[in-house]
C-alpha cells in the first residue's frame, strides 16, 4: 500500500525510505518527484522531476516509462534532471530499450541551478542546488499570478476599468511558490535557498531523527538531521512541511512519535510525516 498524505491542498502519494526508494506523485500538479519505485498511479503524470541519479531515486524510471507504454500514453514523459547526468540517462534508457525491445525513451529536460522552465498555464519549475556527493537538484513549482497594483487597491471598479481601457497596466505579476522539493542534501540548502521557507508546501528530507545518528554522521552522508530543523524552527513560514526519506533505523510509528515529541510547538502542527501507517515500511 502506498503512503498518502494531504498537505496545503496537494495530495502526495508514493513511498520514501532513505537508501531504499523514493517516488512521490502529486496528481494536482500532474507531476512526480523521483522514481525509486515505478508507481502505477503516477503513470499518467506528464512530468517527472529527478533529483539525482542514485538508484533509490532513479532505479524505477524505466519501469515507470514501461507502465506508461502499457497504458498507451501517447506522449513521452517530460523528464527534468540535472544537466550533468543527461547523457548517462540517455544511454541507460537506450540500453533498457534494447533489452526490452520497446521504446523506453523520455523527453529529457536538463537543468542547472537557477534555470526556470515553463510547464503549462501559469506554472513553471525552477531548479536549485542541493548538496549531495553526486550532481543533484531540488525543484520549486512556481505559479505566476496577476494582482491589482497595490496603489490602485480601494479605487472604484469603474475607474480601474477605465484606466485599463486607456491602456494603463493596472495589474502586476506575482510569484506564488506552490511546492518545493529537496532531498538527499545537507541542511545547507535551507541556508542558501531561503525561499524554501516561503513555499506553500515544502517537501524535505529528514533522514535522521535522534541520537541513534549524530549530526556528524548525517553530514558525512550529506543528509539532514532533525536537530538541524529544530534549530531553524522559527524560520519555516510554510503552510505545510512534508518530511520524508527517513532512515530505516526508525519504524514508521517511531517516526511519528519522535516528531510529535521533539518538534517545537508552532512547527509541529504543520509537519506531515510521509510514512505509512502502522509499524512496517512498504516492501
Amino acid at each position: 500500500m502506498l503512503t498518502e498524505a494531504q498537505a496545503g491542498g496537494f495530495t502526495l502519494r508514493g513511498v520514501s525510505l532513505g537508501g531504499i526508494y523514493t517516488a512521490i506523485h502529486v496528481p494536482e500538479l500532474h507531476a512526480a518527484f523521483d522514481a525509486g519505485w515505478p508507481l502505477r498511479s503516477a503513470a499518467a503524470c506528464r512530468r517527472l522531476f529527478l533529483s539525482h541519479g542514485h538508484v533509490d531515486h532513479a532505479g524505477g524510471l524505466a519501469g515507470l516509462i514501461g507502465i506508461r507504454g502499457l497504458f498507451g500514453h501517447p506522449r513521452p514523459l517530460d523528464l527534468f534532471l540535472p544537466a550533468e547526468i543527461e547523457q548517462p540517462m540517455r544511454e541507460a534508457l537506450a540500453a533498457m530499450t534494447a533489452m526490452q525491445r520497446f521504446d523506453l525513451s523520455a523527453r529529457l529536460v536538463p537543468m542547472r541551478a537557477g534555470d526556470e522552465v515553463a510547464l503549462a498555464g501559469d506554472l513553471s519549475v525552477r531548479a536549485f542546488r542541493t548538496y549531495h556527493p553526486v550532481p543533484s537538484l531540488g525543484y520549486t513549482i512556481v505559479r505566476k499570478v496577476s494582482k491589482l497594483r497595490a496603489d490602485l487597491v480601494g479605487l472604484p471598479g469603474p475607474e480601474i476599468a477605465a484606466r485599463r481601457r486607456a491602456g494603463e497596466a493596472v495589474s502586476e505579476r506575482h510569484e506564488r511558490l506552490e511546492l518545493a522539493y529537496a532531498t538527499d542534501t545537507l541542511v545547507t540548502v535551507l541556508d542558501r535557498e531561503p525561499s524554501l521557507y516561503q513555499a506553500r508546501v515544502l517537501v524535505l528530507e529528514c533522514t535522521f531523527l535522534d541520537e541513534r545518528k549524530t549530526l556528524a554522521d548525517a553530514r558525512a552522508g550529506c543528509h539532514i538531521h532533525l536537530d538541524e530543523l529544530i534549530e531553524r524552527a522559527d524560520q519555516f513560514r510554510n503552510e505545510a512541511v512534508v518530511l520524508m526519506h527517513f532512515s530505516q533505523l526508525y519504524r514508521p510509528d517511531e517516526v511519528r512519535a519522535i516528531l510529535a515529541r521533539r518538534l517545537p510547538e508552532g512547527l509541529r502542527e504543520r509537519v506531515v510525516a510521509f510514512a505509512p501507517p502502522g509499524c512496517e515500511w512498504q516492501g
